[in-house]
C-alpha cells in the first residue's frame, strides 16, 4: 500500500477518534463516558438549574423571586465560593431548595486525572455539607466536560448522578436580558434548564440578565401549569 495512503488513512482514524471523544465529552445528550440526566423524566415539570455560585450578587434576588412564585430550583455550587459566601448557601437549602456539586474550582474535567476529579468532587462536597448540613448527591461537570475518570470516580465519591441540560440559556457572560428570555422560550415542560447564578472567574460576577429573564419567565411558567422540581425529587433510576 502507497506510505502515503497508509498515513492519510491512520490520520483520518484519528481524527474520527478525536471527533467522536469531543462529541462524547461535551455533547450534553453523550452517554460515551456514562449514564446522564437530561430531562426531569414529567412532562409538566420543569427543573431549573443555576450553576457556579453563590453569589451575593445575584443568588439572594433569585432566592427572593423562587418564594415569590411558589418555585424551587436546583444550584449547582462551587465549592470554593460556598467557603466564601457559606450564608448565601445555607440560605438556599433553608428556602427549600437544592444544593449539588459543581467542583470545587471549576477545571474541564474531560482533561484532568481521576485522582483531580476525585480531588475537586470531594472538597466541593465538604464545602457544601460544612455549609449547608446537606449532603450534595448530584454534579454536573463545568462546562458539561466528562471524560473517562468522571463516572466511576464520581460513584466512588457518594455522586448518585451526572446531570447535563435540555435547555440553556447561554446567559453565562454579561449581556442584556432580552436575549436570554427569547432564548427561555423554547423551554418545555420535562426540559432540565441550564442558568448561571454565579460567575466561575469572579466572586461577585453580574447575573443581572439572569434575574431579569426569571422576573420575566417564573410566573408565566407557573400559569401555564408547569411545576418546578429539584434534584431531590429524583432518584438515580427515575
Amino acid at each position: 500500500m502507497d506510505p502515503a495512503a497508509i498515513t492519510a488513512t491512520v490520520a483520518g482514524t484519528a481524527a474520527a477518534f478525536a471527533a467522536i471523544g469531543a462529541w462524547g465529552a461535551f455533547v450534553p445528550s453523550s452517554q460515551l463516558f456514562g449514564p446522564t440526566r437530561r430531562r426531569t423524566g414529567d412532562s409538566l415539570a420543569i427543573a431549573l438549574t443555576f450553576d457556579d455560585g453563590p453569589n451575593p450578587a445575584a443568588t439572594p434576588a433569585l432566592l427572593d423571586l423562587l418564594d415569590q412564585h411558589g418555585a424551587r430550583a436546583t444550584f449547582f455550587m462551587i465549592g470554593q465560593r460556598v467557603r466564601e459566601f457559606p450564608k448565601i448557601a445555607a440560605d438556599v437549602v433553608a428556602r427549600g431548595h437544592a444544593v449539588a456539586n459543581h467542583t470545587d474550582t471549576h477545571p474541564n474535567l474531560a482533561f484532568h486525572s481521576k485522582r483531580r476529579v476525585a480531588d475537586e468532587i470531594s472538597r466541593c462536597r465538604e464545602a457544601i455539607s460544612s455549609a449547608t448540613g446537606r449532603e450534595a448527591r448530584w454534579m454536573r461537570p463545568p462546562f458539561g466536560g466528562r471524560g473517562p475518570a468522571l463516572g466511576r470516580t464520581a460513584i466512588a465519591n457518594g455522586i448518585t448522578g451526572v446531570v447535563m441540560w435540555s435547555k440553556w440559556a447561554r446567559d453565562w457572560k454579561v449581556q442584556p436580558a432580552e436575549p436570554v428570555i427569547e432564548r427561555l422560550r423554547r423551554v418545555r415542560g420535562g426540559d432540565i434548564v441550564l442558568l448561571h447564578d454565579g460567575d466561575h472567574r469572579v466572586a461577585e460576577g453580574d447575573r443581572r440578565h439572569t434575574v431579569r429573564a426569571m422576573e420575566y419567565w417564573l410566573p408565566r411558567w407557573k400559569d401555564s401549569g408547569l411545576r418546578f422540581v429539584t434534584v431531590d425529587d429524583w432518584n438515580s433510576k427515575s
